[in-house]
Formats: structure tokens, C-alpha cells, sequence
């Protein structure tokens, strides 16, 4: 995986120690799980199109179990796409800078992401506790639990909360390094 790209010149943070590889292993596991979720979805969607068209018999279920598998998707390959820092950026900012002040933007912008991150963790943690607790479901007639979604939003949340805590010290451990 690459690391750090998408900067340029800016040194931002390569991490490749022990802790980070795992996260590698758990991040590549779940883009993988990610993929065939995504594929069942679109199973799914198209067996209700078919048998609600083409059977006249229509389907309460295939919505939701779709929704919660797109939940699912979204929120476990957030940490994959950080990792290899293939989200959406705006990069005028970063072509304008000199490199110094540009690593200094970066290493910030990991920081607020990792307290953002961390909040949104911490409350969809809060989130499936209440919903488990309660055994809350969606107000269908499928009545699907929303401990489903609301765990996968909890540990993807996490795993990106992980991701971005390893990239703030892998870039305090550089700058530290690099000080006489």
C-alpha cells in the first residue's frame, strides 16, 4: 500500500512498522469483505427489481439489508482509503506551499481529523450500546435491528480513528527525528 502519497512535497508521514502492517492486514481484509458486500447488493437490488416486475411479487427487505450492506461498506474501507490517502482533497493549497508549511498543513489537518474521527467513534460506540440495549429495530415491517448498522459504523469509525492516530505519531516521530 502507499502511504503518504498524494502530497507532494510535503514528507508526509510514511508509516511501516509492526502496528502499522497489521492495520494493513485488517484495512486490506475489510475492503475485501467491502467488495463482496458491495456485489451482494447489487444481487439483491436486482432480485427485487426482478421478482417485483417481472413476478409481481414484491419484496420488503431487500431495501434495508441493502442500506445496511452499503453502511457497511462506507464506513469499513474509510480507513483503507486514509491509509493510502486516496481521499478527496483539495490540493491547490498543497501546490502553493513550500514544502515545510505544507507538512505542517498536513500533519494539522490529521490531527482535527483524528479528534473528529475519534468523537464520531466514541458516539456510534454510544449508539450501538443503546440500540442492542434497547433492541431498537427500523420502523419497516421488515423491522431490521439497528445494532446491524450501527456496529459496522462503530468499528469503522474505529479502524479510521487507529488509522489516523498511527499517521499523527508516525509524523511527530519524523519531525522529532529530524530535530539535531
Amino acid at each position: 500500500m502507499n502511504h503518504g502519497v498524494g502530497i507532494e512535497g510535503s514528507d508526509v508521514p510514511v508509516t511501516h512498522g509492526p502496528f502499522q502492517r497489521v492495520l494493513d492486514l485488517v484495512n486490506g481484509l475489510a475492503l475485501r469483505l467491502s467488495m463482496i458486500a458491495m456485489v451482494f447488493t447489487a444481487v439483491i437490488l436486482t432480485y427485487s427489481v426482478v421478482t417485483r416486475y417481472f413476478l409481481g411479487a414484491p419484496t420488503d427487505w431487500q431495501d434495508e439489508i441493502s442500506v445496511f450492506l452499503l453502511v457497511g461498506v462506507t464506513f469499513s474501507c474509510t480507513a483503507w482509503v486514509q491509509a493510502s490517502r486516496g481521499h478527496i482533497g483539495i490540493e491547490a493549497l498543497a501546490t502553493v506551499l513550500p514544502p515545510g508549511v505544507n507538512r505542517v498543513r498536513a500533519f494539522i489537518v490529521d490531527v482535527l481529523s483524528f479528534l473528529f474521527c475519534g468523537f464520531f467513534a466514541w458516539k456510534s460506540w454510544t449508539l450501538l450500546h443503546e440500540a442492542w440495549v434497547d433492541k431498537q429495530t427500523t420502523s419497516s415491517t421488515f423491522a431490521g435491528p439497528l445494532w446491524v448498522p450501527y456496529s459496522l459504523m462503530a468499528v469503522g469509525m474505529s479502524l479510521l480513528t487507529v488509522q489516523l492516530l498511527v499517521q499523527v505519531l508516525s509524523h511527530a516521530a519524523r519531525r522529532s527525528s529530524r530535530k539535531p
